[in-house]
């Protein structure tokens, strides 16, 4: 346990997650289609997180966390601010293990994801949606409870826990050319950055991120990271600015980033949807779109997909005419 405050995992760290996780997470498949390698030009191999539980990758990395705390530190129960998928990891995830989960949430918050993070059990607090006010009532649960803090991507226990999800996909695919995920906090794109340094050196890292929050592929162009940022993207899970962590991990990782426009994530999506018969959220589809956005990047390599999750708000998506 000696590692938890260490700034950046290591690939032991991710195995460790990936063996302290096996009894609760699922081992998610590796989807294949034919339409779509066609219409890409290379060879597309999906990692299907839209099917682990909760709907979304994010559970790897709340449950290794949450599998890693001293019964001591358990009993006090965790605490994070999330308005969506980690919340409802962490929710999940303590459940698993018997203990409090206190989820600090932006009054703006999406009410099916909400609904969502109470379902498995977390008492909810309502706070202002500004960072500053939602890390400030994370801080006085802290303080009240003695619960221990699980930053959703800035954490290096879930980092190396969001790495497992690469580590499955090479065991299943084999060797692949490049990797392509999407990126908002940062903590599946340095995960999975963790995991290929140590297991696959020679495999490219891919990010996609959507044109209204850019922050990543502007931080890694200049070398120096943005630290504002108003966004403005149907991904709503990639709406966050990428954490101080996470850029330098990306950056000595040597990520590439390719940006993508919302009607270009969409129609990915619809493509999921239509050819692979898959429901992903559009923080989901921009890595396929990324990838059918720089064809000459990927021409004839085999590429690995990491589809984050499924936790897509459909009657909005049909109301916005974003739906075929």
């Amino acid at each position: 346990m000696h590692h938890a405050a260490s700034a950046s995992p290591t690939l032991d760290d991710v195995l460790d997650a990936a063996a302290r996780i096996a009894p609760h997470a699922h081992a998610t498949p590796v989807l294949r289609s034919r339409a779509i390698d066609a219409m890409a030009g290379c060879t597309l191999h999906f990692k299907a997180e839209h099917l682990q539980r909760t709907g979304a990758f994010k559970f790897r990395g709340a449950c290794s966390t949450v599998w890693s705390l001293s019964d001591a530190e358990a009993a006090r129960g965790v605490v994070t601010h999330s308005s969506g998928n980690h919340g409802a990891a962490l929710a999940l995830a303590a459940a698993g293990r018997g203990i409090a989960c206190h989820v600090v949430t932006p009054t703006d918050a999406v009410p099916a994801k909400l609904a969502a993070i109470a379902g498995y059990g977390a008492a909810l607090h309502r706070s202002e949606p500004t960072l500053a006010a939602r890390e400030a009532a994370c801080t006085a649960l802290q303080r009240r409870s003695g619960a221990t803090l699980v930053h959703p991507y800035r954490d290096p226990r879930v980092m190396a826990g969001q790495g497992t999800a690469a580590l499955e996909l090479i065991g299943a695919a084999g060797p692949l050319d490049a990797v392509v995920v999407p990126v908002g906090g940062g903590g599946l794109a340095a995960g999975t950055a963790i995991a290929l340094g140590g297991l696959a050196p020679g495999t490219r890292l891919v990010l996609a991120e959507p044109a209204g929050a850019d922050d990543a592929a502007r931080s890694l162009r200049t070398g120096v990271r943005v630290e504002a940022q108003t966004p403005d993207t149907v991904c709503d899970g990639l709406r966050t600015l990428l954490g101080a962590p996470n850029f330098e991990i990306l950056q000595r990782a040597g990520a590439e980033t390719i940006v993508v426009d919302d009607a270009a994530t969409l129609a990915a999506m619809r493509l999921i949807w239509q050819r692979m018969k898959q429901l992903v959220e559009p923080s989901s589809a921009v890595a396929l779109a990324a990838v059918l956005a720089a064809p000459e990047r990927f021409a004839g390599l085999r590429v690995g997909v990491i589809l984050s999750g499924g936790n897509a708000d459909v009657p909005a998506l049909v109301r916005g005419g974003h739906w075929p």
